[in-house]
Protein backbone atom coordinates (compact mmCIF):
# COMPACT_ATOMS: atom_id res chain seq x y z
CA UNK A 1 0.00 0.00 0.00
CA UNK A 2 1.37 3.51 -0.72
CA UNK A 3 2.37 5.79 2.13
CA UNK A 4 -0.32 8.15 3.40
CA UNK A 5 -0.26 11.29 5.49
CA UNK A 6 -0.63 10.63 9.21
CA UNK A 7 -4.12 12.10 9.06
CA UNK A 8 -5.14 9.90 6.14
CA UNK A 9 -3.46 6.82 7.66
CA UNK A 10 -5.53 7.16 10.82
CA UNK A 11 -8.68 7.69 8.75
CA UNK A 12 -7.87 4.46 6.88
CA UNK A 13 -8.10 2.48 10.12
CA UNK A 14 -11.16 4.42 11.29
CA UNK A 15 -12.96 3.42 8.09
CA UNK A 16 -11.82 -0.22 8.20
CA UNK A 17 -12.52 -0.88 11.89
CA UNK A 18 -14.51 2.10 13.22
CA UNK A 19 -15.55 0.66 16.58
CA UNK A 20 -12.17 -0.75 17.56
CA UNK A 21 -10.82 1.02 20.68
CA UNK A 22 -8.07 3.43 19.65
CA UNK A 23 -7.23 4.80 23.11
CA UNK A 24 -8.08 3.24 26.47
CA UNK A 25 -7.65 5.50 29.51
CA UNK A 26 -8.91 5.34 33.08
CA UNK A 27 -11.33 2.52 32.34
CA UNK A 28 -12.93 4.24 29.33
CA UNK A 29 -12.20 3.88 25.63
CA UNK A 30 -12.41 6.03 22.51
CA UNK A 31 -12.95 4.29 19.20
CA UNK A 32 -11.07 4.97 16.00
CA UNK A 33 -14.19 6.51 14.48
CA UNK A 34 -14.84 8.77 17.47
CA UNK A 35 -11.23 9.98 17.63
CA UNK A 36 -11.23 10.54 13.87
CA UNK A 37 -14.38 12.68 13.95
CA UNK A 38 -13.30 14.60 17.06
CA UNK A 39 -9.96 15.44 15.48
CA UNK A 40 -11.68 16.77 12.35
CA UNK A 41 -13.86 19.12 14.40
CA UNK A 42 -10.91 20.24 16.48
CA UNK A 43 -8.76 20.81 13.39
CA UNK A 44 -11.37 23.20 11.99
CA UNK A 45 -11.42 25.09 15.29
CA UNK A 46 -7.62 25.30 15.27
CA UNK A 47 -7.66 26.53 11.67
CA UNK A 48 -10.09 29.29 12.62
CA UNK A 49 -7.46 30.49 15.12
CA UNK A 50 -4.81 30.65 12.39
CA UNK A 51 -3.08 27.26 12.49
CA UNK A 52 -1.69 26.49 9.03
CA UNK A 53 0.67 23.97 7.41
CA UNK A 54 4.21 24.25 8.78
CA UNK A 55 3.16 25.86 12.08
CA UNK A 56 4.11 24.57 15.52
CA UNK A 57 1.33 23.95 18.04
CA UNK A 58 2.27 23.64 21.72
CA UNK A 59 0.24 20.91 23.46
CA UNK A 60 0.34 21.25 27.25
CA UNK A 61 -2.13 18.49 28.11
CA UNK A 62 -1.91 15.49 30.44
CA UNK A 63 -2.08 11.91 29.21
CA UNK A 64 -5.59 11.16 27.99
CA UNK A 65 -8.05 11.28 25.10
CA UNK A 66 -7.66 15.03 24.65
CA UNK A 67 -3.93 14.74 24.02
CA UNK A 68 -4.44 12.24 21.19
CA UNK A 69 -7.28 14.24 19.62
CA UNK A 70 -5.26 17.46 19.71
CA UNK A 71 -2.22 15.79 18.15
CA UNK A 72 -4.21 14.27 15.30
CA UNK A 73 -5.99 17.59 14.71
CA UNK A 74 -2.64 19.35 14.36
CA UNK A 75 -1.42 16.76 11.83
CA UNK A 76 -4.67 17.08 9.89
CA UNK A 77 -3.75 20.73 9.26
CA UNK A 78 -0.19 19.91 8.15
CA UNK A 79 1.16 21.48 11.34
CA UNK A 80 3.60 20.02 13.89
CA UNK A 81 2.65 19.06 17.46
CA UNK A 82 5.04 20.17 20.19
CA UNK A 83 4.00 18.42 23.42
CA UNK A 84 5.12 19.75 26.81
CA UNK A 85 4.35 18.73 30.38
CA UNK A 86 1.00 19.99 31.64
CA UNK A 87 2.60 20.42 35.06
CA UNK A 88 5.43 22.75 34.08
CA UNK A 89 5.94 25.81 36.27
CA UNK A 90 4.77 28.95 34.46
CA UNK A 91 8.32 30.26 34.05
CA UNK A 92 9.47 27.10 32.23
CA UNK A 93 6.36 26.96 30.07
CA UNK A 94 6.83 30.59 29.03
CA UNK A 95 10.46 29.94 28.12
CA UNK A 96 9.48 27.00 25.89
CA UNK A 97 6.60 28.85 24.23
CA UNK A 98 8.88 31.83 23.56
CA UNK A 99 11.31 29.51 21.76
CA UNK A 100 8.61 27.75 19.77
CA UNK A 101 6.64 30.83 18.70
CA UNK A 102 3.67 28.52 18.05
CA UNK A 103 0.53 29.39 16.16
CA UNK A 104 -1.46 28.02 19.12
CA UNK A 105 -0.96 26.95 22.74
CA UNK A 106 -3.37 24.17 23.74
CA UNK A 107 -3.81 23.69 27.48
CA UNK A 108 -2.79 27.19 28.55
CA UNK A 109 -3.75 27.64 32.24
CA UNK A 110 -6.48 30.12 33.05
CA UNK A 111 -5.15 33.67 33.36
CA UNK A 112 -1.90 32.91 31.52
CA UNK A 113 -1.67 35.07 28.40
CA UNK A 114 0.67 34.78 25.42
CA UNK A 115 1.18 36.74 22.20
CA UNK A 116 -0.19 33.64 20.46
CA UNK A 117 -3.64 32.08 20.24
CA UNK A 118 -4.49 29.92 23.29
CA UNK A 119 -7.07 27.33 24.26
CA UNK A 120 -7.63 25.89 27.74
CA UNK A 121 -7.55 22.21 28.62
CA UNK A 122 -10.98 20.70 28.14
CA UNK A 123 -11.82 22.90 25.17
CA UNK A 124 -14.58 21.54 22.92
CA UNK A 125 -15.29 23.02 19.47
CA UNK A 126 -18.64 24.61 18.70
CA UNK A 127 -21.26 22.12 17.60
CA UNK A 128 -21.33 23.82 14.20
CA UNK A 129 -17.81 22.53 13.44
CA UNK A 130 -18.07 19.78 10.86
CA UNK A 131 -16.53 16.37 11.53
CA UNK A 132 -16.20 15.64 7.82
CA UNK A 133 -12.76 14.83 6.38
CA UNK A 134 -10.43 17.75 5.70
CA UNK A 135 -8.25 18.27 2.61
CA UNK A 136 -5.28 15.95 2.81
CA UNK A 137 -1.91 17.44 3.74
CA UNK A 138 1.38 15.88 4.84
CA UNK A 139 3.00 17.55 7.88
CA UNK A 140 6.50 18.65 6.94
CA UNK A 141 7.79 17.76 10.44
CA UNK A 142 6.19 14.94 12.37
CA UNK A 143 6.92 16.30 15.86
CA UNK A 144 8.83 18.88 17.89
CA UNK A 145 9.86 17.58 21.31
CA UNK A 146 11.22 19.55 24.25
CA UNK A 147 14.39 18.75 26.16
CA UNK A 148 16.10 20.43 29.05
CA UNK A 149 19.17 18.26 28.49
CA UNK A 150 21.90 18.39 31.10
CA UNK A 151 21.92 22.16 31.32
CA UNK A 152 18.28 22.61 32.30
CA UNK A 153 17.89 25.24 29.58
CA UNK A 154 15.03 24.30 27.27
CA UNK A 155 15.61 23.42 23.66
CA UNK A 156 13.25 22.18 20.98
CA UNK A 157 14.09 19.23 18.75
CA UNK A 158 12.31 19.43 15.41
CA UNK A 159 12.12 16.05 13.69
CA UNK A 160 12.83 16.47 9.98
CA UNK A 161 10.85 13.38 8.92
CA UNK A 162 7.47 14.18 7.32
CA UNK A 163 4.28 12.77 8.84
CA UNK A 164 3.48 9.92 6.46
CA UNK A 165 3.51 6.11 6.55
CA UNK A 166 2.06 2.92 5.14
CA UNK A 167 -0.84 2.17 7.54
CA UNK A 168 -0.51 -1.58 7.02
CA UNK A 169 3.16 -1.74 8.04
CA UNK A 170 4.04 -1.94 11.74
CA UNK A 171 7.18 -0.37 13.18
CA UNK A 172 9.40 -1.09 16.16
CA UNK A 173 8.62 -4.83 16.17
CA UNK A 174 4.96 -4.08 16.93
CA UNK A 175 2.09 -6.19 15.70
CA UNK A 176 -0.40 -4.63 13.24
CA UNK A 177 -3.60 -4.31 15.22
CA UNK A 178 -1.76 -5.08 18.46
CA UNK A 179 -2.13 -3.42 21.85
CA UNK A 180 0.53 -1.21 23.41
CA UNK A 181 0.73 0.01 27.00
CA UNK A 182 1.98 3.59 27.35
CA UNK A 183 2.93 4.12 31.02
CA UNK A 184 5.06 7.23 30.47
CA UNK A 185 4.18 10.88 29.77
CA UNK A 186 3.30 11.78 26.19
CA UNK A 187 5.51 14.88 26.33
CA UNK A 188 8.53 12.56 26.17
CA UNK A 189 9.63 11.19 22.82
CA UNK A 190 9.51 7.48 23.66
CA UNK A 191 5.89 7.31 24.86
CA UNK A 192 4.70 9.77 22.19
CA UNK A 193 6.37 7.94 19.31
CA UNK A 194 5.42 4.42 20.38
CA UNK A 195 1.79 5.37 21.06
CA UNK A 196 1.36 6.72 17.54
CA UNK A 197 3.34 3.89 15.94
CA UNK A 198 0.72 1.51 17.32
CA UNK A 199 -2.28 3.67 16.41
CA UNK A 200 -1.10 4.28 12.87
CA UNK A 201 -0.83 0.55 12.18
CA UNK A 202 -4.36 -0.01 13.45
CA UNK A 203 -3.63 -1.05 17.03
CA UNK A 204 -4.93 0.07 20.40
CA UNK A 205 -3.12 2.14 23.01
CA UNK A 206 -3.67 1.76 26.76
CA UNK A 207 -2.39 4.99 28.28
CA UNK A 208 -1.81 5.55 32.00
CA UNK A 209 -2.33 8.95 33.62
CA UNK A 210 0.73 8.25 35.76
CA UNK A 211 2.78 5.12 36.14
CA UNK A 212 1.94 2.76 38.99
CA UNK A 213 3.70 -0.63 39.05
CA UNK A 214 0.76 -2.83 40.03
CA UNK A 215 -1.69 -0.92 37.83
CA UNK A 216 0.67 -1.47 34.89
CA UNK A 217 0.59 -5.24 35.44
CA UNK A 218 -3.19 -5.16 35.83
CA UNK A 219 -3.52 -3.25 32.53
CA UNK A 220 -1.31 -5.77 30.73
CA UNK A 221 -3.53 -8.63 31.93
CA UNK A 222 -6.88 -6.85 31.38
CA UNK A 223 -6.17 -5.62 27.86
CA UNK A 224 -3.87 -8.45 26.70
CA UNK A 225 -1.09 -5.97 25.99
CA UNK A 226 1.60 -7.36 23.69
CA UNK A 227 4.05 -4.41 23.53
CA UNK A 228 5.23 -1.97 26.20
CA UNK A 229 7.92 0.66 26.62
CA UNK A 230 9.33 1.05 30.14
CA UNK A 231 12.16 3.14 31.50
CA UNK A 232 14.45 1.26 33.92
CA UNK A 233 12.92 3.02 36.95
CA UNK A 234 9.53 1.57 36.06
CA UNK A 235 10.97 -1.91 35.62
CA UNK A 236 12.69 -1.61 38.98
CA UNK A 237 9.49 -0.55 40.74
CA UNK A 238 7.62 -3.48 39.19
CA UNK A 239 10.37 -5.84 40.30
CA UNK A 240 10.27 -4.40 43.84
CA UNK A 241 6.61 -5.43 44.20
CA UNK A 242 6.19 -8.43 46.50
CA UNK A 243 6.67 -11.54 44.39
CA UNK A 244 3.15 -12.73 45.24
CA UNK A 245 1.74 -9.47 43.86
CA UNK A 246 3.85 -9.56 40.71
CA UNK A 247 2.93 -13.17 39.96
CA UNK A 248 -0.75 -12.50 40.57
CA UNK A 249 -1.06 -11.01 37.10
CA UNK A 250 -1.04 -12.87 33.80
CA UNK A 251 1.48 -11.11 31.54
CA UNK A 252 1.81 -13.96 29.05
CA UNK A 253 0.37 -11.74 26.30
CA UNK A 254 3.59 -9.69 26.26
CA UNK A 255 5.65 -10.28 23.15
CA UNK A 256 7.99 -7.31 23.59
CA UNK A 257 9.17 -5.31 26.60
CA UNK A 258 11.34 -2.43 25.41
CA UNK A 259 13.40 -0.32 27.79
CA UNK A 260 15.09 2.98 27.05
CA UNK A 261 15.86 6.33 28.67
CA UNK A 262 18.84 5.07 30.68
CA UNK A 263 20.98 1.94 30.78
CA UNK A 264 19.33 -0.91 32.69
CA UNK A 265 21.23 -2.13 35.76
CA UNK A 266 22.71 -5.55 35.07
CA UNK A 267 21.02 -7.24 38.03
CA UNK A 268 17.59 -5.95 37.03
CA UNK A 269 17.95 -6.78 33.34
CA UNK A 270 18.93 -10.32 34.22
CA UNK A 271 15.93 -10.63 36.55
CA UNK A 272 13.49 -9.56 33.83
CA UNK A 273 15.05 -11.91 31.29
CA UNK A 274 14.70 -14.80 33.74
CA UNK A 275 11.07 -13.78 34.42
CA UNK A 276 9.78 -13.23 30.88
CA UNK A 277 12.38 -14.92 28.67
CA UNK A 278 15.21 -13.38 26.62
CA UNK A 279 13.17 -13.30 23.41
CA UNK A 280 10.79 -10.72 24.93
CA UNK A 281 13.18 -8.25 26.59
CA UNK A 282 14.83 -5.57 24.45
CA UNK A 283 16.76 -2.38 25.16
CA UNK A 284 17.32 0.65 22.94
CA UNK A 285 19.63 3.63 23.22
CA UNK A 286 19.42 6.91 21.36
CA UNK A 287 18.26 10.48 21.58
CA UNK A 288 15.21 12.33 20.36
CA UNK A 289 17.55 13.73 17.71
CA UNK A 290 17.74 10.27 16.04
CA UNK A 291 21.32 11.00 15.04
CA UNK A 292 22.28 7.61 16.41
CA UNK A 293 20.75 4.59 18.05
CA UNK A 294 21.42 1.03 19.16
CA UNK A 295 19.30 -2.02 19.97
CA UNK A 296 19.93 -5.25 21.85
CA UNK A 297 17.75 -8.31 22.43
CA UNK A 298 17.68 -10.27 25.64
CA UNK A 299 19.52 -13.16 24.00
CA UNK A 300 22.24 -10.82 22.75
CA UNK A 301 22.44 -9.19 26.18
CA UNK A 302 23.09 -12.52 27.87
CA UNK A 303 26.18 -12.84 25.67
CA UNK A 304 27.14 -9.19 26.27
CA UNK A 305 25.85 -8.24 29.76
CA UNK A 306 25.56 -4.51 30.29
CA UNK A 307 25.63 -3.58 26.61
CA UNK A 308 22.97 -1.36 25.02
CA UNK A 309 23.52 -2.93 21.62
CA UNK A 310 24.90 -2.18 18.19
CA UNK A 311 23.89 0.66 15.84
CA UNK A 312 20.73 0.09 13.80
CA UNK A 313 19.34 1.32 10.47
CA UNK A 314 22.72 2.33 9.02
CA UNK A 315 23.66 4.59 11.91
CA UNK A 316 27.23 4.70 13.21
CA UNK A 317 28.89 5.05 16.63
CA UNK A 318 32.40 6.32 17.36
CA UNK A 319 34.10 6.68 20.77
CA UNK A 320 36.42 9.70 21.01
CA UNK A 321 39.10 10.95 23.35
CA UNK A 322 39.12 14.67 24.35
CA UNK A 323 41.66 15.36 21.59
CA UNK A 324 39.27 13.98 18.95
CA UNK A 325 41.16 10.75 18.30
CA UNK A 326 39.26 7.46 18.30
CA UNK A 327 39.40 5.28 21.40
CA UNK A 328 40.63 1.71 21.38
CA UNK A 329 38.17 -1.10 22.19
CA UNK A 330 37.05 -0.97 25.85
CA UNK A 331 38.60 2.48 26.34
CA UNK A 332 36.06 4.90 27.82
CA UNK A 333 35.46 8.07 25.85
CA UNK A 334 32.65 10.26 24.59
CA UNK A 335 30.03 8.63 22.37
CA UNK A 336 29.68 10.31 18.94
CA UNK A 337 27.06 9.39 16.34
CA UNK A 338 26.39 9.76 12.64
CA UNK A 339 23.05 9.05 10.90
CA UNK A 340 23.09 7.44 7.45
CA UNK A 341 22.01 10.70 5.82
CA UNK A 342 24.86 12.68 7.38
CA UNK A 343 24.89 15.47 9.94
CA UNK A 344 21.67 17.48 10.10
CA UNK A 345 19.58 14.92 8.23
CA UNK A 346 17.32 13.89 11.13
CA UNK A 347 16.60 17.01 13.23
CA UNK A 348 17.26 20.65 13.92
CA UNK A 349 17.41 22.46 17.24
CA UNK A 350 15.57 25.58 18.28
CA UNK A 351 17.42 27.24 21.15
CA UNK A 352 20.64 25.21 21.01
CA UNK A 353 23.49 24.14 18.78
CA UNK A 354 24.69 20.57 18.26
CA UNK A 355 27.92 19.49 19.94
CA UNK A 356 29.90 18.07 17.06
CA UNK A 357 33.39 17.13 15.96
CA UNK A 358 34.98 19.05 13.05
CA UNK A 359 33.98 16.24 10.65
CA UNK A 360 30.29 16.35 11.66
CA UNK A 361 29.92 13.55 14.19
CA UNK A 362 27.57 14.62 17.01
CA UNK A 363 27.39 13.72 20.71
CA UNK A 364 24.63 13.83 23.31
CA UNK A 365 27.26 13.98 26.05
CA UNK A 366 27.26 10.30 26.98
CA UNK A 367 30.42 8.45 27.97
CA UNK A 368 30.97 4.83 27.04
CA UNK A 369 33.04 2.29 25.17
CA UNK A 370 32.70 -0.40 22.52
CA UNK A 371 34.14 -3.88 22.79
CA UNK A 372 36.10 -5.71 20.12
CA UNK A 373 32.87 -6.79 18.38
CA UNK A 374 31.34 -3.30 18.32
CA UNK A 375 28.85 -3.66 21.19
CA UNK A 376 28.27 -0.35 22.97
CA UNK A 377 28.41 0.06 26.76
CA UNK A 378 27.42 3.32 28.45
CA UNK A 379 28.97 4.56 31.67
CA UNK A 380 27.72 8.12 32.31
CA UNK A 381 26.81 11.54 31.02
CA UNK A 382 29.99 13.59 30.64
CA UNK A 383 28.66 16.49 32.71
CA UNK A 384 27.62 14.14 35.57
CA UNK A 385 31.00 12.45 36.00
CA UNK A 386 32.57 13.15 39.42
CA UNK A 387 36.34 13.66 39.71
CA UNK A 388 37.41 12.45 43.16
CA UNK A 389 41.10 12.91 43.94
CA UNK A 390 41.95 12.46 40.28
CA UNK A 391 39.78 9.34 39.79
CA UNK A 392 36.60 9.24 37.74
CA UNK A 393 33.40 8.18 39.50
CA UNK A 394 30.36 7.49 37.32
CA UNK A 395 27.14 8.22 39.27
CA UNK A 396 25.08 5.73 37.26
CA UNK A 397 27.37 2.90 38.38
CA UNK A 398 26.96 3.86 42.04
CA UNK A 399 23.19 4.29 41.63
CA UNK A 400 22.87 0.85 40.04
CA UNK A 401 24.70 -0.70 43.00
CA UNK A 402 22.57 1.23 45.51
CA UNK A 403 19.33 0.35 43.74
CA UNK A 404 20.24 -3.34 43.97
CA UNK A 405 19.69 -3.14 47.75
CA UNK A 406 16.18 -4.45 48.50
CA UNK A 407 15.30 -1.46 50.72
CA UNK A 408 16.17 1.16 48.07
CA UNK A 409 13.43 2.29 45.71
CA UNK A 410 15.69 4.68 43.81
CA UNK A 411 18.78 6.78 44.34
CA UNK A 412 20.69 9.72 42.92
CA UNK A 413 24.42 10.29 43.21
CA UNK A 414 26.06 13.71 42.85
CA UNK A 415 29.42 15.31 43.54
CA UNK A 416 29.73 18.00 46.21
CA UNK A 417 32.80 20.19 46.90
CA UNK A 418 35.51 18.73 49.11
CA UNK A 419 38.58 20.63 50.32
CA UNK A 420 40.77 17.53 50.25
CA UNK A 421 39.67 15.53 47.20
CA UNK A 422 38.04 18.25 45.11
CA UNK A 423 34.70 16.44 45.21
CA UNK A 424 33.02 13.92 47.46
CA UNK A 425 30.42 11.40 46.38
CA UNK A 426 27.03 12.16 47.94
CA UNK A 427 24.05 9.80 47.65
CA UNK A 428 20.38 10.68 47.91
CA UNK A 429 18.34 7.60 48.80
CA UNK A 430 14.59 7.02 48.57
CA UNK A 431 14.06 3.91 50.71
CA UNK A 432 11.01 1.68 51.10
CA UNK A 433 12.14 0.34 54.49
CA UNK A 434 14.44 1.52 57.30
CA UNK A 435 18.08 1.20 56.29
CA UNK A 436 21.19 2.77 57.76
CA UNK A 437 24.33 4.24 56.20
CA UNK A 438 26.53 1.45 57.56
CA UNK A 439 24.33 -1.20 55.96
CA UNK A 440 24.41 0.61 52.61
CA UNK A 441 28.18 1.02 52.75
CA UNK A 442 28.61 -2.68 53.48
CA UNK A 443 26.33 -3.50 50.57
CA UNK A 444 28.25 -1.19 48.24
CA UNK A 445 31.62 -2.59 49.32
CA UNK A 446 30.66 -5.85 47.61
CA UNK A 447 29.99 -4.04 44.33
CA UNK A 448 32.29 -1.01 44.08
CA UNK A 449 35.87 0.11 44.59
CA UNK A 450 36.36 1.97 47.87
CA UNK A 451 36.74 5.42 46.31
CA UNK A 452 33.34 5.10 44.58
CA UNK A 453 31.40 4.52 47.80
CA UNK A 454 29.55 7.69 48.90
CA UNK A 455 31.07 9.54 51.80
CA UNK A 456 27.70 11.01 52.74
CA UNK A 457 24.09 9.89 52.48
CA UNK A 458 20.84 11.80 52.50
CA UNK A 459 17.50 10.03 52.91
CA UNK A 460 14.62 11.63 51.06
CA UNK A 461 10.89 10.99 50.67
CA UNK A 462 10.19 12.98 47.51
CA UNK A 463 10.56 11.34 44.07
CA UNK A 464 14.07 11.66 42.64
CA UNK A 465 13.00 11.01 39.05
CA UNK A 466 10.20 12.46 36.96
CA UNK A 467 7.36 10.50 35.36
CA UNK A 468 9.63 9.52 32.48
CA UNK A 469 12.36 8.22 34.79
CA UNK A 470 14.62 11.21 34.14
CA UNK A 471 17.05 12.34 36.81
CA UNK A 472 18.24 15.97 36.93
CA UNK A 473 21.49 15.66 38.86
CA UNK A 474 22.53 19.24 38.09
CA UNK A 475 19.43 20.59 39.87
CA UNK A 476 19.92 18.24 42.83
CA UNK A 477 23.54 19.34 43.15
CA UNK A 478 22.72 23.05 42.82
CA UNK A 479 20.19 22.81 45.65
CA UNK A 480 22.87 21.38 47.95
CA UNK A 481 25.75 23.72 47.22
CA UNK A 482 26.66 26.29 49.87
CA UNK A 483 24.87 29.58 49.28
CA UNK A 484 27.23 32.57 49.04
Amino acid sequence: MPVLSYGRAFAFHAARDPERPAVIHDGASMSFAALDRSANRLARAYASLGVAPGDLVTIALPNGFEHFTATLAVWRLGATPSPVSARLPERERRAIVALAEPALVVGAPEGESYPFATLPAGYAPDASCSDAPLPDVVPRHVRCMTSGGSTGRPKLIVDLVPGEKDPEVAENMMRPGGTTLVPGPLYHAGPFITAWQQLLCGGSVVVMTRFDPEEALAAIERHRVDWVLFVPTMMQRIWRLPEAVRRRYDVSSLARVMSTGAPSPVWMKRAWIEWLGPEKVYEAYGGTERSGGTLISGSEWLAHPGSVGKPTLGRKIRIQRPDGSECAPREVGEVFMMPPGGQGSTYRYIGAQPVASPDGWETLGDMGYVDEEGWLYLVERKVDMILVGGANVYPAEVEAALDAHPAVRTSAVIGLPDDDLGNRVHALVDATAPVGEDELRAHLAAHLAHYKIPRSFEFVSEPLRDDAGKLRRAALREARLPKT
